[in-house]
């Protein structure tokens, strides 16, 4: 079985923006045996090449800041008047699935995807949607990750997409871009400019009408076939949460 690595490393990166910023305290070896010594184990005591353990903490990780899969909670506190549910609640069995690509590559900047590319996507390639498969949108703006130009640029899911999707009985997609709408700067120009209140998070927003989960910031996904392998996408199991991070994979045989 080959396994294809989606996510991205979880590491500080002096370019991200502010709001996407990760920490991580490394501590080595000799910093843990000091504490060893601190819970009364003399060090005469320490196994032969003992050199104590290494540890790590996260001092700051946003449970959006990187490859994350978004709970219908981050969205609308309902979902058709019911509670949603956080990252915690969402069913495992929607997280595992056979996989499909759509390229979206030749989408421009701030062009959102509509229904009608992605059908005729599936229409050139003679490829299906079945429900409980995990949709994976390629646009090719992961090579921006890293980048403070990462949120900027890319196009994104529209809301009339993003429920068709739904509506052929997909429960998890997810984007190589920063976000699954368009970047939230074009957005909110675009939203001044025009005097539209329907414009602004349009695609995230279907979820406080049709429950589902989106992942962001996913990356390879050149690597993969449009069609024949499976997706795992199992988020750190945090109470309450609107998202967490997840290491996605693409298995196949």
């Amino acid at each position: 079985m080959k396994i294809i690595d989606l996510s991205k490393p979880i590491q500080y990166n002096k370019t991200d923006p502010w709001f996407m910023k990760v920490k991580v305290q490394h501590k080595n070896h000799k910093q843990a045996g000091k504490l060893l010594r601190f819970l009364g184990l003399p060090k005469r005591l320490y196994p032969k090449n003992f050199t104590g353990w290494a540890d790590d903490t996260i001092k700051k990780l946003g449970v959006h800041s990187t490859t994350h899969i978004d709970a219908p909670w981050h969205y609308s506190p309902t979902v058709n008047g019911e509670p949603s549910k956080t990252i915690d609640q969402v069913p495992l069995d929607w997280c595992y699935g056979d996989g499909i690509v759509i390229d979206m590559k030749h989408k421009e900047d701030f062009d959102a995807i509509t229904t009608a590319d992605i059908q005729n996507f599936l229409l050139e390639n003679d490829l299906s949607i079945k429900p409980g498969m995990i949709v994976l949108i390629k646009t090719g703006r992961d090579i921006y990750n890293g980048t403070k130009d990462f949120p900027n640029k890319g196009t994104g899911m529209s809301a009339e997409a993003t429920e068709w999707l739904i509506d052929q009985g997909i429960k998890v997609m997810g984007i190589d871009s920063w976000g699954w709408d368009l970047p939230l700067k074009f957005l909110i120009e675009k939203a001044k400019k025009t005097n539209n209140t329907e414009l602004f998070w349009e695609a995230h927003l279907v979820g406080s009408r049709k429950e589902y989960c989106h992942m962001e910031q996913l990356v390879n996904l050149d690597a993969l076939p449009y069609t024949g392998f499976k997706v795992a996408v199992f988020p750190l199991k945090i109470v309450g949460a609107s998202a967490a991070p997840a290491r996605v994979v693409a298995m196949m045989e």
